[in-house]
């Protein structure tokens, strides 16, 4: 007996899809974050010139560089996602489905590197 391999159903194809959307929530989510961090420390550096205070943020701020690095993560995060929606789609289409977690593990790598340098950071400046 042969095996028939069958194009995924209607309901494989919208679930791929709401994956898909959950991937770029979570992109624009990371990018807001990136973008707040940037635009928190330009607000703590204005208060301080207001105030006529320098002793306010340290002279080095990696607030910028953070932020930067999480918008970035968040562009990341979503060209993998529709990278791994195409490639789902055509499995789809061809009948199989093979998992692959490799969107997940660099997220997840990304993040927990970023949060590192954040306590480092906050822990420096405390």
């Amino acid at each position: 007996m042969q095996d028939i391999k069958k194009p995924g159903n209607p309901t494989d194809h919208l679930a791929n899809d709401r994956t898909f959307l959950a991937w770029v929530r979570t992109s624009i989510g990371i990018m807001a974050f990136g973008f707040v961090v940037v635009k928190f420390s330009l607000f703590v550096k204005q208060i301080a010139l207001l105030l006529h205070k320098t002793n306010i943020t340290p002279n080095r701020s990696y607030s910028e560089i953070v932020g930067i690095v999480l918008v970035g993560m968040g562009t990341v995060t979503v060209i993998l996602a529709y990278i791994r929606y195409k490639k789902i789609e055509k499995q789809l289409r061809a009948g199989y489905y093979a998992s692959s977690s490799l969107l997940i593990t660099v997220l997840t790598a990304c993040i927990f590197l970023v949060s590192i340098l954040l306590i480092v950071y906050l822990v420096k400046t405390t």
